[in-house]
């Protein structure tokens, strides 16, 4: 017979110090390993944790009128260690690195460089100057930020769009319906992209209309369809990242509120020499159409 585990109740005291412990800025690893040396059982650490941190989180971000908290795609499993490979159905993923917050995940090899040569291909055609949303009016317009060409693919447009859009849904557990169509852009040297956020601002009043389209965004992967001799890379100024853009790898990244507060402010650096060329995805909260 398995041994009985004596019941070790989750006081209001051990609430406050988790919340203590938590405005001190110490990290749930750190705050779940001191809880575990005074005694607790994990199972028990981790269910006070998560939901003492849940609660206090919430009321910080009512107490600052944050937007709401959403589902996000998760491309990491949840488990205990990190998978250095994700086997998707038809290719495997490399894991080259993982922040959590923000949330932002490096993938190898994504796309295979045929692949990648055949999108910068059918793209090559349908270049023009890149636009931006305007989210005080709804509609899209050529912004001083953004110095790039681009064109958008619609969702399933041909055979190669639609298998790294199902390549991708796989990845994210995000459903294919939920994304938008693939857009390439190409960066020539000095070209960029200013930091920028990728969900629409909800203070906008352009914002309900394009939100009537599917929802909130609530991710990002920007994949790199070729290598830059210099510069280009995808920056985030808020944590001090600076992701390399090389042929075939991918950035991920997901926002749970569509304030700074996810911390996912980036941008494309200048392309010092050479040219970039880079595919991005967006998801959706729901269906876009």
């Amino acid at each position: 017979m398995s041994e009985v585990q004596p019941a070790q109740p989750v006081t209001p005291e051990l609430r406050a110090w988790i919340i203590e412990q938590a405005r001190a800025g110490a990290q749930p690893e750190a705050v779940l390993a001191s809880m575990k040396a005074s005694g607790w059982r994990e199972d028990v650490a981790i269910a006070a944790l998560e939901d003492t941190l849940r609660g206090f989180l919430d009321e910080r971000a009512k107490a600052a009128q944050l937007p709401p908290q959403v589902p996000v795609p998760e491309p990491l499993p949840a488990t205990d260690g990190m998978p250095t490979t994700l086997r998707l159905p038809d290719r495997e993923v490399r894991v080259l690195m993982a922040m959590r917050n923000p949330r932002v995940i490096v993938f190898g090899g994504l796309l295979s460089h045929q692949e990648c040569d055949d999108l910068m291909a059918l793209a090559a055609k349908r270049l023009t100057r890149s636009e931006t949303v305007q989210t005080d009016t709804g509609a899209s317009e050529v912004n001083s930020a953004r110095t790039s060409q681009g064109m958008f693919f619609d969702r399933g447009e041909n055979a190669l769009c639609q298998r790294i859009e199902e390549r991708i849904a796989a990845l994210t557990q995000w459903p294919v319906e939920n994304g938008e169509g693939l857009q390439v852009l190409k960066y020539l040297p000095g070209a960029e992209y200013k930091p920028h956020y990728d969900y629409f601002d909800p203070a906008q009043p352009g914002t309900p209309t394009i939100l009537k389209r599917g929802g909130q965004r609530v991710g990002t992967i920007v994949m790199y369809l070729n290598d830059p001799e210099v510069g280009g890379g995808t920056t985030f100024p808020d944590v001090g990242l600076e992701v390399a853009p090389v042929k075939g790898n991918a950035v991920f990244f997901s926002y749970d509120r569509a304030h700074p507060v996810s911390k996912t402010l980036h941008g494309g650096a200048p392309v010092v020499a050479g040219e970039k060329w880079v595919a991005t995805k967006w998801l959706r909260e729901g269906v876009f159409r």
